[in-house]
């Protein structure tokens, strides 16, 4: 018989800790992430990867039309065209404004990239990338890392002076047209675009690639990928081509051995540290020495300066 204050209980609904009260009852995740079986394709890796370099393309046209009104062009003359490329190509505050104008482009492609991985929320963001540390790294090799990234551009220097001829490229001539545009793509190069290029290309389009052609397939289609959208700004030092080159290979067997994409960003900052490095010091180093006046930027060099540290 029950008592008042007991309550039947049916068979199988038993609270389990009553039964066995030595066992720890875990909670298992409704779903485990892996970041080498995405829940996203290689269509819509590859559709993100189009969009973002789209957003490089037109954002920094929106950051010209100020300047384009301010400085009474007129959209009804039949030179407009002509004068709006002057403006661009030649006009100091034009260029800077364009290198400024990749840090919203970087930030709408983080947002585009949370959107379509998390599903507006629904995921989680970093940890659906493999973000962190794998379980080979700790500390000393983290800094190993760092100090990889480092000798990848002593590497890649090297490389460049051997098969570049001192070739200067459109993007070195871009930087010398002022000095606000050389601490701009400095400040870019460190604190945006490692994160920006490896969560597109290391992470969205890699991940979904080894799942579909492959390990040794993803990262040649990463290396060719990575590599063309470079080649502009590059052209024709393919020196300085073949040490990107080189920096893809590096940084995609790196995510493919660990399994995450956190050593990936620690090798790229690294790497363009060192650049940052060089680009502030150069003009105090010049100083000292012989030097030969800027090129003044030309239309073709319009290109390079969009697809900048992208």
């Amino acid at each position: 018989m029950l008592t008042s204050n007991e309550s039947p209980t049916l068979p199988g609904l038993e609270d389990p800790s009553l039964i066995h009260p030595d066992v720890v009852q875990i909670k298992q995740p409704s779903q485990d992430i892996d970041p080498n079986n995405p829940r996203w394709g290689v269509p819509g890796a590859l559709l993100i990867w189009f969009v973002s370099i789209l957003l490089q393309v037109f954002v920094p046209v929106l950051f010209l039309i100020p300047l384009i009104f301010q400085r009474g062009l007129n959209p009804s003359a039949p030179d407009f065209g002509k004068l709006v490329m002057d403006l661009a190509v030649s006009d100091k505050t034009a260029i800077f404004l364009q290198i400024l104008s990749i840090l919203p482009a970087h930030l709408l492609t983080l947002a585009l990239l949370w959107a379509f991985v998390t599903r507006f929320g629904k995921r989680p963001f970093l940890a659906s990338f493999g973000w962190g540390w794998s379980a080979r790294y700790g500390f000393w090799e983290g800094v190993a890392l760092a100090g990889l990234g480092v000798g990848l551009f002593i590497v890649g220097g090297t490389l460049a002076k051997l098969l570049g001829a001192d070739q200067p490229t459109q993007l070195e001539q871009i930087i010398n047209s002022s000095t606000g545009a050389r601490y701009a793509i400095a400040a870019l190069a460190v604190f945006t675009a490692p994160f920006v290029e490896e969560f597109v290309y290391r992470g969205v389009v890699y991940s979904a690639l080894q799942r579909v052609i492959g390990v040794n397939g993803a990262v040649f289609f990463v290396l060719g990928l990575f590599t063309l959208i470079h080649v502009p700004q590059y052209w024709p030092n393919i020196g300085v081509i073949s040490a990107v080159a080189l920096l893809s290979v590096v940084l995609t067997i790196v995510r493919a051995y660990s399994g995450k994409l956190l050593p990936c960003v620690v090798i790229h900052m690294s790497f363009n540290a060192v650049q940052a490095v060089i680009l502030i010091v150069e003009p105090y180093v010049q100083r000292l020495l012989p030097t030969t006046p800027p090129p003044v930027p030309t239309a073709s060099m319009l290109l390079p300066l969009i697809r900048f540290i992208f």
